[in-house]
């Protein structure tokens, strides 16, 4: 996988999430871990990462900015968030989505800039695409200024793209200019002077979003699947040790299930707990150990399958053979 470009990341983590009954929402959890991490978590390597919003705890640095007025809309926020980035790209994201991912970002980054890379959100064609015609500029990407999701349903995400920072600096300029503020204006203000390609969901996650306690309760049941509930509970456990480690599932569970079957039950957590440690003190490669103590637990319940069938005839290196009477 290519190198995702220089970008910088705003999450808008403010709004009065009516639906919710006022809620924090940014701070309700999925997974046990708060979507506002859960988004930061999709983005790790922006070169700055500006939350705007009510101070919230968060499990890695991120610069905090309020807009102004407080409470005074997306653009607003947009605005101030802005303010305190650099890089040429620009990440906007909302902060109460759970299921955004570093492909569908990478994804992003990619038809935003036209550099190569992830083709977009779950394999998704991007499509180049405008809800308005902006000003003509020689330097822009093949999709003008910027791209964003667009769900399964066909709906425009612009709090899931990634836009070029002179154009949303542009576009900012021109609304302010033409209404005397940014308060209180929805995003289309905005959006409507961009050329954006849009980039597919089409496994209807990335895009998924939490604006109702019907959401929310769907997506705590969604991470809770056969098919996820492993790799969303290690990478929660990852995120509350404060520890970056690749783990190979399908590996760690053929080892403990052969540490369990070999050796004895309680040998499995045991043996996993003695992979991380190792891994852990001695800095070395996790597949190597659990390969390691793999073949130590195949030999360990060889040698017991060995000793136990000559046990039962009553045989063995040095046993007497009876004579046949």
């Amino acid at each position: 996988m290519n190198a995702p470009t220089a970008y910088d990341t705003i999450v808008l983590a403010g709004g009065a999430a009516r639906r919710l009954g006022g809620a924090d929402k940014p701070a309700l959890s999925v997974g046990a871990r708060p979507l506002l991490d859960r988004v930061l978590a999709a983005c790790p390597d922006a070169a700055i990462t500006v939350v705007v919003g009510p101070h919230r705890p968060t499990t890695r640095a991120v610069v905090r900015a309020l807009e102004d007025p407080p409470g005074g809309g997306p653009l607003a926020a947009l605005d101030a968030g802005l303010r305190h980035t650099t890089a040429p790209t620009v990440l906007v994201l909302s902060a109460d989505l759970p299921f955004l991912t570093t492909a569908a970002v990478r994804g992003l980054l990619a038809a935003a800039t036209g550099t190569p890379g992830d083709a977009g959100a779950g394999n998704g064609a991007v499509e180049p695409g405008s809800s308005a015609v902006g000003p003509e500029d020689s330097g822009a990407p093949p999709c003008g200024d910027g791209a964003m999701l667009q769900d399964a349903s066909g709906r425009d995400q612009p709090l899931v793209a990634a836009y070029r920072a002179a154009s949303l600096r542009r576009e900012l300029a021109r609304v302010r200019a033409g209404h005397g503020t940014l308060a209180g204006l929805p995003l289309r203000a905005l959006v409507n002077g961009l050329r954006l390609g849009r980039v597919p969901d089409v496994t209807a996650a990335a895009s998924f979003d939490c604006d109702t306690w019907e959401d929310l309760s769907a997506a705590r049941a969604r991470i809770r699947e056969h098919g996820n509930v492993l790799d969303e509970w290690i990478t929660a456990v990852k995120a509350e040790l404060g520890i970056e480690l690749d783990v190979d599932t399908e590996a760690l569970l053929d080892l403990a299930r052969d540490a369990a079957h070999g050796v004895a039950r309680p040998a499995a957590p045991l043996t996993t707990f003695l992979i991380g440690y190792a891994a852990g003190r001695q800095g070395r490669d996790v597949t190597e150990l659990t390969e390691r103590a793999t073949a130590l637990a195949n030999r360990w319940a060889a040698e017991a399958e060995e000793s136990a069938g000559p046990a039962e005839t009553g045989g063995g290196p040095g046993a007497e053979t009876k004579p046949a009477e």
